[in-house]
C-alpha cells in the first residue's frame, strides 16, 4: 500500500475522487507551486474519519502493542 499519494492534475486532490485512497488510510498530495514567503504552497487531504480519530487509535494501539504497554492475558 501506499501512504502518500502526489497528483500532478491541477485540480487535485479532490474530495470526491481521493478522500477513499487506501481505503481511506492515505495522504493525497497536489497543486505544488513555488511560493515567495514559505519556499512551496500545496494541497494536502485526507480522510479525516478515518486517518484522523479511528485510524489514529488504530495505530496508537499497535505503537503501544509494539512497546510491550499492551499484552495478553
Amino acid at each position: 500500500k501506499q501512504f502518500l499519494h502526489y497528483f500532478e492534475e491541477p485540480d487535485r486532490p479532490q474530495s470526491r475522487l481521493d478522500r477513499d485512497l487506501e481505503r481511506g488510510m492515505a495522504v493525497s498530495i497536489g497543486r505544488l507551486r513555488p511560493d515567495t514567503q514559505y519556499d512551496y504552497k500545496f494541497v494536502c487531504l485526507s480522510h479525516n474519519t478515518l486517518r484522523g480519530a479511528a485510524g489514529g487509535a488504530v495505530l496508537l494501539a499497535e505503537l503501544l502493542c509494539a512497546e510491550g504497554y499492551i499484552t495478553r492475558k
